[in-house]
């Protein structure tokens, strides 16, 4: 892997947590994502499957893991799966995890070869009682294509019919929602070098430039930081396309005038940074387009202040909503008439801002975790308000990483400018 080493330490604890949480003689199957392929013998690049990831640490296909913490024979209650390696495999792709790298990256003594993983395991699951099986029962998947969990629940009701089945992924929301130390060093990784590109994009904007290219100078500096890119496929959205809130083309001039909405960031070690900022073509605002960027910007701190211990996820964008209100009628766009005649269920300022303010941020980038639990410490949200005006062609977002407190939060991009005079003082430097 590109990125430093992470100790092992990690893994063994997030183990050590969900083991806490399971019921009496419980046995927890966890499967690598499959490679999807394209056309031909083409293949998309590999992501893990973010829980496996998160209780192992291994981030090769063909993995798979079994926990059964009351296990009678210690060596079965950790039990790792390895693709085995051979010459023609270490030609064509390269060397695999080795059983002793695989238990240092880890901490798991038990591995074998993926190949002997029935064999092994007819010999652990009929001690079970409970087996507990993943889904992606994340809110917003909406994916038609059938996953390899999918498939292994199939094939385990078939084989073991009489078992108990639990559902796993409630427990890793709960779990994973709160970060540890060294997951917060590494989202803070992802942070900084997604700094260093904005940093360097700034100074690289001016009119007449392309939007793609704009995408290339990212992700030179993501990578040559030992990120392998983007977290997410990057907005680089230039006049009228910043009111398209997933313009993905990148492929438009950047004209003298207009404003830049960027919603970039890097990756690291798998965890995800999240930035959005707004910035002028030409390096210095209009009046209308700094009074709509000053409006975010004052939403940006209201709702950031928000996130904080005991608050709820509905209360903090209903609230978030109100300042939002307030900024719209400043900047002429809403009446307080239309405000007392809104219906409830469709507040008028959603014309302009459309979408929510925050969400969980992790190992995926809309990363997993319950709305109707509250706000604790060790959470990591966005913050990300937003003003679209598309009869002006004209959208503004500004969007920061932070990470709740038992005093009240940090920002992890405070140090990425945000502020307008220091935009400008950096691109005409």
């Amino acid at each position: 892997m590109r990125y430093q080493s992470i100790d092992k330490a990690l893994y063994i604890e997030n183990r050590r947590r969900l083991a806490g949480l399971l019921k009496s003689r419980s046995l927890v199957i966890l499967n690598a994502n499959d490679i999807m392929p394209t056309n031909a013998d083409g293949t998309m690049g590999f992501k893990q499957n973010t829980d496996l990831l998160y209780l192992s640490g291994i981030d090769q296909e063909e993995t798979r893991l079994l926990l059964f913490p009351e296990h009678p024979d210690e060596k079965m209650r950790e039990v790792l799966f390895l693709r085995e390696t051979n010459e023609y495999i270490a030609v064509w792709e390269g060397e695999k995890l080795t059983k002793e790298q695989a238990r240092e990256v880890s901490g798991i003594q038990t591995v074998f070869w993926t190949q002997e993983f029935e064999t092994v395991f007819r010999n652990i699951v009929f001690e079970a009682e409970h087996v507990y099986l993943n889904t992606n029962e994340h809110t917003r998947n909406d994916s038609p294509v059938q996953t390899r969990d999918t498939r292994y629940i199939r094939e385990f009701r078939d084989k073991y019919p009489l078992h108990q089945l639990e559902r796993l992924a409630p427990l890793m929301h709960y779990l994973r929602a709160i970060k540890q130390p060294q997951e917060i060093a590494l989202l803070q990784e992802a942070c900084d070098i997604t700094r260093a590109g904005f940093i360097r994009l700034l100074k690289f904007v001016k009119p007449g430039v392309m939007e793609y290219e704009l995408e290339a100078e990212l992700l030179h500096e993501f990578v040559r930081s030992r990120s392998r890119g983007f977290a997410y496929t990057p907005i680089i959205a230039s006049g009228a396309n910043a009111c398209v809130l997933h313009y993905i083309q990148n492929n438009q001039p950047c004209k003298d005038g207009d404003v830049l909405l960027l919603d970039v960031a890097a990756e690291y070690a798998n965890y995800n940074a999240d930035l959005t900022r707004s910035i002028p073509v030409n390096g210095r605002f209009t009046e209308r387009q700094r009074a709509v960027y000053d409006a975010v910007l004052r939403v940006f701190k209201a709702a950031r202040s928000m996130l904080v211990p005991g608050n709820i996820w509905d209360d903090y964008h209903q609230e978030v909503g109100k300042v939002m209100e307030s900024e719209l009628i400043g900047l002429g766009l809403l009446t307080k008439e239309a405000i007392e005649k809104q219906d409830p269920e469709l507040p008028a300022y959603k014309k302009y801002f459309p979408h929510g303010t925050s969400h969980f941020l992790g190992l995926d980038v809309h990363d997993v975790g319950n709305k109707y639990r509250r706000f604790e410490p060790g959470m990591v949200f966005t913050c990300e308000p937003g003003i679209y005006i598309r009869e002006e062609g004209l959208g503004i977002r500004l969007e920061n990483d932070i990470l709740i407190t038992a005093d009240g939060n940090k920002d992890l991009m405070a140090h990425i400018p945000m502020e307008a005079e220091e935009i400008e003082e950096i691109m005409n430097s």
